[in-house]
């Protein structure tokens, strides 16, 4: 009997958690004391409501205007609020 093999989605999703863990760390790695003065929230996208995950979008969408992070970091952080938005909608 053949062992059964993950799926595509499982191993995609796989590789976006590794992809965030590894860029969560390293900007925790570059943060240097300059850094430090701006105001970072943390943002928990389990407890957040439909209108904080848009507004949280949008302020991406500043972020990435202003230069502030990089396409792959706001392609990569929208399509997952995009995701959880579309399951909070669906329900």
């Amino acid at each position: 009997m053949a062992t059964r093999r993950t799926t595509s989605n499982k191993r995609e999703r796989e590789r976006s958690k590794q992809a965030k863990a590894t860029a969560k760390r390293e900007r925790r790695q570059d943060k240097s004391p300059d850094d430090e003065g701006g105001e970072v929230v943390e943002f928990d996208e389990n407890a957040a409501t439909t209108e904080e995950l848009i507004e949280r979008i949008a302020a991406m969408h500043e972020q990435y205007d202003d230069g502030q992070i990089t396409f792959e970091a706001f392609d990569e952080e929208k399509s997952e609020l995009m995701a959880l938005l579309t399951a909070r909608l669906s329900e």
